[in-house]
């Protein structure tokens, strides 16, 4: 390839390709599930933006392409929920989703720092699992959320200090 992928702060001009990337990445999980009416599929542009403007996103880019990206906001009990971590099919296994989980947890230390982190995936998404179990991840809770979906939810403490900004 001969670049390097960078990590940056998503901005309003990447929406449109963070909704593109999003739509193709999430074709995995609903044939998964058999549900291609999961809301990642069906979210609108300006609902991203809403994401967007209301939390933070972060997008990984090789050149001026979007290859990966994800999203979180913090809540008043100091949960910062991590959301919609994606990574290209042709980036995939290169360590960029647990590059981007990092980032990401160290923008949310930063701020009123995070108590905690949580994200979710569905049960059958190994992957997802695997990655996220090996940031300290733990499951706290499952909900049936549709006849063959399960949703994980996985958490983990923040410990002051821990995190450098090495991302």
């Amino acid at each position: 390839m001969g670049m390097s992928v960078t990590i940056s702060a998503a901005s309003a001009q990447d929406a449109e390709h963070i909704l593109k990337l999003q739509y193709l990445c999430y074709q995995n999980e609903a044939e998964l599930y058999g549900d291609y009416t999961i809301e990642p599929l069906t979210q609108t542009l300006d609902d991203l933006r809403a994401e967007l403007d209301h939390g933070h996103g972060l997008v990984a880019r090789l050149g001026d392409e979007v290859v990966a990206s994800v999203r979180g906001s913090i809540d008043a009990t100091g949960t910062a929920r991590i959301a919609k971590l994606i990574v290209h099919p042709r980036m995939r296994r290169h360590g960029l989703g647990g590059r981007l989980l990092d980032a990401i947890e160290v923008h949310f230390a930063g701020e009123p720092a995070a108590q905690r982190f949580q994200l979710f995936t569905g049960h059958r998404s190994e992957g997802n699992l695997r990655l996220y179990r090996s940031r300290g991840y733990a499951p706290v809770s499952t909900e049936q959320t549709g006849p063959r979906l399960r949703v994980v939810t996985l958490e983990k403490q923040a410990s002051a200090g821990a995190y450098v900004a090495s991302a």
